[in-house]
């Protein structure tokens, strides 16, 4: 274990093996810092985070600060960041509004500078976000997105597995899984065909999705009418199952986000 003696730890925090601690770091109470994880000068952990193993914190970054939620009101709630996640310079991210709920984050992300997590948000495994991406309260990210540079996700949106989201894109509704979006507001353009070959979809499987995607998005029928198109002109598949389940589950939300609730 390196503390550079400029650092500030208060003593509940619980430090593991081979942790590194750089001048002017921060790392405030009951906090968890896995084993060889290393936090670069000028790092905050403000209370109630547990950052994994194998992480990498780049200067000026602030880790579980409080919500900006007009309901939050100082109740102890949690971030928990997973392992072998590259957090770089100048990013923020919030813990989670309401007693004992969390913001979490998966393992082997890459977060580049000046991105912010919101409150509550729940971001998955192999997330890569360019520099400046903003997420606001209550997104949920699936597995293996990669968002363009000053994207903007609205709260409550949903983000679909190996889905892409381009730069400067203004997400206001959900993107199902396997897409690429672009746009302002952002718009589903295409099947995701390099993203699925690099993570081992089979072949048969990405052309039945890229025909599943034509019938949703480049065809004359409504959802309803390609929902059920493709149940019965397209092989079951995971793949292609779960799209459908992702873009049925829409509906029972508002305005295209399917977590966010119906308001009377």
């Amino acid at each position: 274990m390196k503390i550079h003696p400029t650092a500030a730890v208060d003593p509940s925090a619980q430090i593991g093996e081979d942790v590194e601690i750089g001048a002017y770091c921060v790392v405030g109470a009951e906090v968890v810092v896995g084993s060889g994880t290393s936090l670069r000068p000028h790092v905050v952990i403000e209370p109630y985070v547990t950052l994994g193993s194998g992480c990498e914190v780049f200067s000026g970054a602030v880790l579980g600060g409080t919500p900006q939620d007009r309901k939050f009101k100082g109740e102890k709630s949690f971030l928990i960041i997973g392992d072998n996640n590259i957090v770089r310079e100048h990013v923020t991210i919030h813990r989670a509004a309401g007693a004992g709920n969390e913001t979490r984050i998966g393992d082997n992300c890459q977060i580049m500078a000046y991105c912010h997590i919101g409150h509550n948000c729940l971001v998955g495994n192999g997330i890569t976000m360019a520099n400046s991406v903003g997420l606001a309260g209550h997104v949920q990210v699936e597995d293996r997105v990669v968002f363009g540079a000053i994207s903007g996700i609205h709260q409550f949106v949903r983000i679909g597995t190996l889905a892409m989201i381009g730069g400067y894109s203004k997400v206001v509704q959900d993107i199902p899984p396997y897409m690429m979006a672009d746009g302002r507001p952002c718009k589903v353009l295409d099947l995701n065909v390099i993203g699925l070959r690099r993570s081992g979809v089979s072949a048969k499987s990405r052309a039945d999705l890229k025909q599943a995607y034509k019938m949703l998005y480049r065809s004359s029928m409504n959802m309803s009418q390609a929902i059920e198109t493709i149940e019965t002109e397209v092989e079951s598949s995971p793949e292609r199952d779960y799209l459908l389940d992702f873009i049925r589950k829409i509906r029972f939300g508002a305005n295209g986000r399917q977590n966010d609730a119906h308001r009377s």
